[in-house]
């Protein structure tokens, strides 16, 4: 088994929790934070169901301490308040003190205010500040600003697969000795450009989300955001850091089958899974537990279960769960997020439940862990597919 890249600190904000404490609370109480929208105006309020945070974006401002006239989207607030949190787990006082990175990723960026504005540009200069955000990398550039990193900093934006390869590519900046510490993740705030387009696509559930069961309607849409500090094993020697786990394995692929769906037979996840598996040198049967993507959307859970079974075989599989039915589908942030629920299965040794399952898929026959384990863990394997064919799995060990 490799080793890994060092976990030292941790962050998040989520529906279910403000804090990474607050969200272990809610995982181990089976509280899901699906809800009605609050904080969009929308046609689609009262007709989808979605993972919010509550807080708007004038309590968020108030909690930063930013001045009125700022130009930070929601996306950029809920990523400094999770990577705040994550470099104050990780005891990290002085940013400059090593050679310090940041990789985030993110689809919405700062579309949540550029959209909101987009009719009083040519009416009014008040808002045009909001333009430059609506790029992904201004989510980036804010949040290393504020928390002032001034080295390698850079953008990830593979759709729901981004914050794993910014976890992957963070891994593969320390091994390669060209850094010395990475904060890695993802953040995403909810917008109507989101919903709009995945209302398109049919795929958005009016009830909360099944994964797995054989009667999915679709996902709920989350916003979030979550980093985890990764060091190098000479930070964590010389200044004597707590470890939290490890990334041990990594790997992305691309079934090049669809713009939005998975192929039947999940090419594209089995070949991320067996790929991250040969990084870690681990074998299938070492794995104690699989974090799923797990959608709950017709195409996603049939295709990825299919890849489980390819990859661990009927009758062994390990125990597995999806998380969504907690946070909803949080997009750029989703393999953050379950990056941070994977640590704390580890520190825990809880498995932690797939909600709302019912009836297993008739074609598949699996059934996903319904209720809180406790059980020993060392091994987990966690998945994220985005669009465009980006399937990515990551490795995490004690």
């Amino acid at each position: 088994m490799s080793k890994g890249i060092a976990i030292t600190g941790m962050g998040i904000i989520s529906s279910v929790g403000a804090t990474v404490e607050e969200n272990l609370h809610s995982l181990k109480a089976a509280t899901p934070g699906i809800t009605r929208l609050a904080n969009i105006e929308t046609r689609h309020r009262d007709s989808i169901m979605v993972g919010e945070i509550k807080q708007t974006n004038a309590q968020l401002e108030t909690q930063l301490g930013l001045e009125k006239e700022n130009n930070l989207s929601r996306t950029s607030m809920l990523g400094i308040i999770a990577a705040k949190e994550a470099l104050t787990q990780a005891s990290i006082n002085d940013i400059e003190a090593h050679r310090t990175g940041f990789i985030s990723g993110t689809s919405v960026g700062g579309m949540d205010m550029t959209e909101r504005y987009y009719d009083s540009y040519n009416e009014s200069l008040e808002y045009i500040r909001y333009i430059e955000t609506q790029h992904a990398g201004s989510t980036t550039g804010d949040i290393a600003k504020y928390l002032g990193i001034k080295g390698y900093v850079t953008t990830i934006s593979t759709a729901c697969s981004s914050a794993a390869n910014a976890i992957m590519l963070g891994a593969r900046m320390i091994k390669a000795g060209k850094l010395d510490r990475v904060i890695v993740g993802g953040t995403d705030g909810m917008s109507k450009f989101t919903i709009n387009g995945f209302n398109t696509l049919m795929i958005l559930s009016d009830e909360e989300c099944t994964p797995f069961d054989e009667h999915r309607k679709g996902l709920n849409l989350g916003e979030a955001a979550a980093y985890i500090v990764l060091e190098s094993d000479a930070i964590v020697a010389n200044e004597n850091k707590k470890v939290l786990g490890y990334v041990s394995g990594w790997a992305n692929a691309n079934d090049a089958y669809h713009q939005t769906a998975s192929s039947s037979e999940g090419e594209g996840a089995y070949l991320a899974m067996k790929k991250a598996l040969n990084v870690a040198k681990i074998s299938p049967e070492q794995v104690d537990y699989v974090n799923a993507h797990g959608t709950a959307t017709p195409n996603n859970d049939m295709s990825e279960g299919t890849a489980m079974t390819r990859i661990f075989g009927k009758e062994t599989m390990p125990v597995f769960s999806s998380t969504k039915a907690f946070t909803g589908h949080t997009l750029a942030a989703a393999a953050a997020v379950e990056a941070v629920f994977s640590i704390l299965s580890l520190q825990e040794n809880i498995v932690f439940p797939n909600l709302n399952f019912k009836t297993p898929i008739a074609d598949l026959s699996m059934t996903p862990q319904t209720t809180c384990l406790e059980k020993e863990l060392d091994v987990i394997l966690s998945n994220s597919f985005g669009f465009g064919g980006n399937c990515s799995t990551l490795i995490f060990t004690k």
